[in-house]
């Protein structure tokens, strides 16, 4: 893997696990609203596609 890849690889990471804090934070709350509801799916959708070229990359290596 080049450097370049390692970088990146770094970079989706990081943002998968604050993804992943911003949904548990989000998901600790009782009750959310419907923006609140709408936020949660975004952030899972973009934590999984994060996720999808964090896996991406370490196949391609």
């Amino acid at each position: 893997m080049n450097e370049l890849s390692v970088q990146r690889l770094r970079e989706l990471e990081m943002k998968h696990e604050t993804l992943k804090g911003e949904v548990k934070r989000l998901e600790r709350r009782a009750h959310l609203t419907p923006p609140e509801q709408h936020a949660v799916t975004e952030l899972k959708k973009q934590k999984l596609v994060a996720k999808d070229q964090i896996a991406a990359l370490r196949r391609d290596s």
